[in-house]
């Protein structure tokens, strides 16, 4: 089974000569993780075997160390390992970083180190040498267990992962062997594309398309008149929600159709109800009215419209909440709340559905209990424990959703050239990689079965690529009943 170890980390590898160290970390960890003695020796002397250098070589790999860990990036280190006050100070350090810290025991066979040691062209290791190591290596191998490590593991297959997917395996496992159902939805939030405004048409239409046949059950847009600081620039193409909804409308035939989430200032209540209504009506009943708090001020001043205080927006959103239901019902009954005065809540054609979705979007305790009493569903953000602990503030049956960007590798390769490619310049691979939940096919599969396990009904995900929509769908499979 494949060793998950959560990123960043230090990885220590400990064992004798010709245990296997090196040829684990080159398999197993990105040349740029490892810090190597040998390659130090090298380095600041004659060659990979120029013993005279190693005082200076552990010099520096200490001083490689230190600054690797200082950064919080995942460090493997490719020495004997065998010097218990190094393996501890590298230890403190990772605890001082906040780093999972685990240790590597190679427990190679004495006869097999001393034939590896025989067959080398190179960097053979004085046999006396060898000896002491391997005699040491026996009283190693008993302090490790009690020096603190995260974990004490034998090599195996191993990869660093970000934490959402460290307990995947054993998840996906339960996937396969009991299956559950989870609902997938798509969240499109840039429409940055190699046509331009002339293509744009064109690409919604194919983006949906791509996304039936994956296996979708949704698609939602972001509403918003402007690209979001954190997606990208101001200036960058950004198309109008609902009007894009209609327009998917007409080019889809199966999925539920949305906004992740309507801002409540951005239009009249009473108006955003009635294009939801049109917009069921249009679509065959598919329509999902995602409503949350508002946030993004400059938008609003961008736009001359108020950004009333929070507790305005609070109730103005309760308000909402109550009035929607109220519009899409029959008759023309008025509707007096808290801040909003509907004199006459008359809105034909109603909706198809019968009750037509109403969807909270905000993990906060407030925004949780207003959804809780009124709403539909709610949906989240953050890892599986976050998610348990928002579940509490639920205090009746409504569904649970969870928005992420995520990243979706076919294999551990096609996933690390994503990566290569996708980050911004100079960003650290491994953040990113925890930013947009970058994991394979298996690692998804395990991660969806933890948030079902949460309590989550359906997932919504930002793509970073859109061209992994097909492998998405592999994901989707694994969870079709």
């Amino acid at each position: 089974m494949e060793l998950k170890l959560p990123s960043p980390c230090v990885v220590i590898l400990v064992g004798p000569g010709a245990s296997g160290k090196s040829t684990w970390a080159a398999e197993h960890f990105a040349a740029e993780l490892v810090v190597s003695s040998d390659r130090l020796r090298a380095l600041v002397g004659a060659g990979e075997d120029d013993i005279a250098a190693s005082t200076d070589a552990f010099a520096l790999l200490d001083v490689v160390v230190e600054q690797r860990i200082g950064r919080r990036l995942t460090t493997v280190i490719d020495t004997l390992g065998l010097d218990r006050e190094r393996r501890v100070r590298w230890l403190a350090a990772a605890r001082g970083a906040g780093m999972a810290c685990v240790a590597v025991g190679f427990d190679t066979a004495a006869e097999e180190c001393r034939r590896r040691n025989r067959e080398r062209a190179e960097k053979r290791i004085p046999a006396e040498v060898l000896t002491a190591q391997l005699k040491a290596w026996r009283r190693v191998r008993e302090e490790l267990v009690g020096e603190g490590y995260d974990d004490v593991l034998e090599p195996a297959a191993a990869r660093v992962v970000p934490n959402a997917f460290v307990e995947s395996t054993a998840a996906q496992a339960r996937q396969s062997e009991a299956p559950v159902g989870l609902r997938f939805g798509l969240q499109v939030g840039s429409y940055t594309q190699p046509a331009g405004r002339a293509g744009l048409g064109a690409w919604v239409r194919e983006v949906a398309g791509r996304a039936e046949a994956a296996g979708f059950d949704a698609i939602y847009v972001m509403d918003h008149f402007r690209q979001i600081p954190q997606v990208g620039r101001a200036w960058e193409d950004f198309l109008e929600s609902w009007t894009t909804l209609g327009y998917l409308a007409a080019c889809t035939t199966r999925v539920r159709l949305g906004t992740l989430v309507s801002g409540i200032t951005y239009r009249n209540v009473a108006h955003l109800g009635k294009i939801a209504a049109t917009l069921d009506v249009l679509s065959g009943g598919r329509a999902v009215c995602g409503v949350g708090l508002a946030w993004f001020e400059a938008e609003h001043k961008a736009y001359g419209w108020p950004f009333p205080s929070v507790n305005e927006r609070y109730a103005l959103l309760e308000d909402a909440l109550q009035l929607l239901p109220v519009l899409w019902g029959p008759g023309n009954k008025p509707f007096h709340g808290k801040v909003l005065d509907i004199p006459d809540t008359t809105c034909y054609p109603r909706p198809l559905q019968e009750h037509l979705p109403l969807l909270v979007g905000g993990s906060g305790p407030r925004t949780l209990r207003l959804a809780s009493r009124y709403a539909d569903a709610v949906n989240v953000f953050g890892d599986v424990a976050a998610v348990r602990e928002r579940a509490t503030h639920l205090t009746n049956a409504i569904d649970l959703t969870h928005l992420s960007t995520t990243l979706v590798g076919k294999d551990r390769n096609q996933l690390d050239q994503l990566i290569r490619t996708l980050r911004p310049r100079n960003a650290n691979p491994e953040k990113y990689a925890a930013a947009v939940n970058a994991g394979t096919v298996d690692d998804q599969i395990g991660r969806f079965r933890e948030l079902s396990e949460a309590g989550v009904s359906e997932v919504m995900l930002a793509l970073p690529d859109l061209d992994t929509l097909e492998t998405v769908g592999q994901v989707i499979s694994a969870f079709r009943q």
